[in-house]
């Protein structure tokens, strides 16, 4: 997507945008890009925008854990503060209405509906799923071709029989949070008297994985004082269909814990896990930031927003209605994720015009010039949005991560050259299992749109020196917000030796046999 001057252009002083004081705070914490990003210019040179497909309803704004590190309470953003306790049905009712509308007016073919918080689950069981089944609702009413995807973040402390129960019968997997699967990974998972929340939330996902229709998986915030392997293995005690092992949120103001460059410990972190999972015997669960860069790689769609250049799509409704963009933002100013719209009084398409999200959507073009120039640039994408903050400049440097991001790519990268030397010469994709760049059923090439949870088989590691690795992008769901609109990416090489794509791969099974379903909502 091509961008008009946004060097110069300054963003009109019309009564939609100066006379909302949440424009007017972006405007002195990121001149990028709330005063050099032109939207209406943009929208006259013919760049539209992508509609909304994730929608992460904040159905409770408070939590019974204190977790140090939480960028909800802890971090730069306090406005939870201000929120209600629990969203209203009205609210809700509200909401719905408005994704319904947009749905119909996109004529969108799937809605990803996101249960978050706070703690979901502080809801009553009989009361978990009303919010999802109002939009099921309103859309069968106003755009009945569309379906709906639904899960629930939560971490794990409260879930019970009752409301598994409750949440399975209105078709909402289950995404729990936990940093390890021992007591000592756990020690930042508090609650507001300081008691380990571990034990509770163990008890929550050992009844979970006996479950595995409604498991959508496990997200884990990456900590250097942790051991990364025993991290990654403790986590398979609980079966999980899919790790997320999320960064933490972390920018040029408020650098990460052990960020020392050039030293790149994060890359070193991820790489050891890498590395125990990619040459397993067996694929014994899938991880996301993994998939997504083997994806992207190959020249794939990406799922989500953190890698890649493919555009942004998710609203976040707070508890009192009002339209946020994705909450990570918190982690970087007082009102970073503020548009000054409720679903009382605006419809999400104005949404698509606000300067935040608009950035969000010019791929390559809303990059930092070192960022456009770099080779990995295709499957880094810049970073995941929240890292490239500066105060008074805004989001257009290089990510914090940027060293680490490209000693992982550049790793992974040389992984898949080697499986493609060890493939047999003239190998070809097992029955119903596309080669790289190809294209097969629930297998998207490269432009396609991806498919939604459950619907791919999984990249998989090599296995006794055969490569095992699939080229099929990794599920569409709210593990991360999916990915809208045709894929930017072509394949990138890093390495000499031609295109990683070159030679085809076959999949890797589950350990189940078959491939494990996406994970769950960050």
């Amino acid at each position: 997507m091509r961008q008009t001057d946004t060097s110069d252009a300054v963003l009109p002083s019309t009564p939609s945008t100066s006379s909302v004081p949440s424009l007017r705070n972006h405007l002195v914490h990121a001149p990028w890009p709330y005063a050099r990003l032109d939207v209406p210019a943009l929208r006259a040179a013919g760049h539209r925008p992508y509609p909304v497909r994730q929608f992460v309803l904040k159905t409770r704004s408070r939590c019974n854990l204190a977790c140090t590190y939480c960028y909800v309470y802890e971090m730069a953003d306090q406005g939870w503060r201000g929120q209600p306790a629990a969203m209203s049905p009205a609210t809700a009712a509200r909401a719905a209405a408005r994704i319904a509308e947009h749905a119909a007016a996109h004529d969108l073919a799937r809605v990803d509906l996101v249960l978050h918080g706070g703690e979901p689950l502080l809801t009553a069981p009989a009361e978990l799923a009303a919010p999802v089944d109002a939009v099921r609702a309103a859309l069968a009413l106003t755009s009945p071709g569309t379906r709906v995807t639904a899960t629930v973040q939560t971490n794990g402390t409260l879930l019970t029989r009752g409301r598994l129960g409750a949440l399975a019968a209105a078709g909402i997997r289950v995404g729990v949070s936990l940093d390890g699967g021992l007591p000592a990974h756990n020690a930042r998972r508090v609650d507001r008297t300081g008691r380990p929340g571990f034990a509770a939330a163990a008890r929550g996902l050992r009844l979970l994985a006996r479950h595995p229709e409604s498991y959508a998986g496990v997200l884990c915030v990456v900590d250097l004082a942790q051991d990364p392997v025993e991290t990654y293995e403790s986590l398979l005690a609980f079966a999980p269909p899919v790790i997320g092992l999320l960064l933490p949120l972390a920018n040029w103001d408020t650098p990460p814990p052990g960020h020392h460059p050039p030293r790149t410990p994060y890359a070193d972190w991820l790489v050891a896990v890498f590395e125990r999972w990619w040459h397993d015997a067996v694929l014994r669960t899938r991880i996301r930031i993994f998939e997504e860069i083997i994806a992207l790689l190959l020249g794939l769609p990406a799922a989500t927003e953190t890698l890649g250049l493919a555009p942004a799509a998710t609203a976040v409704i707070e508890t009192d209605g009002g339209i946020e963009q994705a909450d990570s933002l918190k982690s970087a100013y007082e009102g970073a994720a503020a548009t000054g719209m409720t679903v009382e009084s605006h419809g999400f398409d104005a949404f698509l015009d606000h300067p935040g999200l608009a950035a969000r959507q010019l791929g390559r073009e809303a990059l930092a010039d070192g960022c456009r120039a770099c080779e990995l640039v295709g499957v880094c994408g810049g970073g995941h949005y929240p890292h490239r903050y500066r105060a008074g400049e805004g989001f257009r440097q290089p990510s914090v991560y940027c060293a680490d991001l490209q000693v992982l790519i550049r790793h992974i990268a040389k992984a898949l050259h080697t499986a493609a030397a060890q493939a047999a010469p003239g190998q070809q994709p097992g029955a119903g299992q596309p080669g790289a760049g190809q294209s097969g059923a629930g297998q998207p090439g490269a432009g396609q749109a991806t498919a939604p949870p459950g619907d791919r088989q999984a990249a998989g590691p090599p296995a006794a020196g055969q490569a095992l690795a699939q080229a099929a992008a990794p599920g569409a769901g709210p593990l991360g917000p999916p990915a809208a609109g045709p894929s930017t990416a072509a394949p990138v090489s890093p390495l000499a030796g031609g295109p990683v794509a070159a030679a085809p791969f076959t999949a890797a099974p589950s350990s189940a046999g078959q491939a494990p379903r996406r994970a769950a909502a960050s």
